[in-house]
């Protein structure tokens, strides 16, 4: 199917037209303490959300962690937030990403080296530097069915969303280029 087709059958049908479900973004410190609070307050100062701190699985003695420790942020965004995050994020990558990086469902994950290479973030010697993953969430209306606590039901074949559905809406709603 031709990328106009798509265009076309996303306006004939709106339960068709992708949309960006979340963004959650992930500080990974690997440690606790003061070095973890200070990547908590980097992620609030980009997102505007507060942080919800993730712990350990298990205990790995080479690096000095243990089970229960927390030893990441995460932040997940939505609806207008989202899309605000994307566009301020984006141009560290250059607005290209690889095809790899989108799975089969349409979802992708890019990650940025160091925070300040955000624009309009400056360096802070008291912060310091840290680096973030970035995971989008693509979805169609009506996903919700799958999701939902009472009567959960499938998603029909036809309605879920395709690789080929997402990077094409990656390139019109995020202005991407898919290299």
């Amino acid at each position: 199917m031709s990328e106009d087709e798509i265009r076309k059958k996303w306006e004939e049908h709106p339960m068709l037209k992708p949309k960006i479900e979340k963004v959650v973004v992930n500080v990974s410190v690997g440690k606790s303490g003061e070095p973890l609070e200070r990547a908590a307050r980097v992620l609030k100062d980009l997102t505007g959300q507060t942080p919800c701190k993730r712990k350990a699985k298990k205990t790995i003695r080479d690096f000095g962690i243990r089970k229960g420790e927390p030893i990441a942020c995460i932040v997940t965004l939505r609806k207008r937030r989202a899309t605000e995050f994307l566009k301020k994020v984006l141009p560290v990558i250059d607005n290209k990403l690889s095809r790899k990086r989108f799975d089969r469902y349409g979802n992708f994950s890019f990650g940025i080296k160091e925070h300040i290479e955000i624009p309009g973030v400056r360096y802070d010697p008291e912060i310091g530097i840290f680096g973030m993953d970035v995971c989008v969430s693509i979805s169609r209306p009506g996903y919700r069915v799958k999701k939902r606590k009472r009567e959960k039901a499938k998603i029909g074949s036809k309605h879920i969303l395709t690789l080929e559905e997402a990077v094409m809406f990656a390139k019109d709603a995020l202005g991407l280029e898919i290299v």
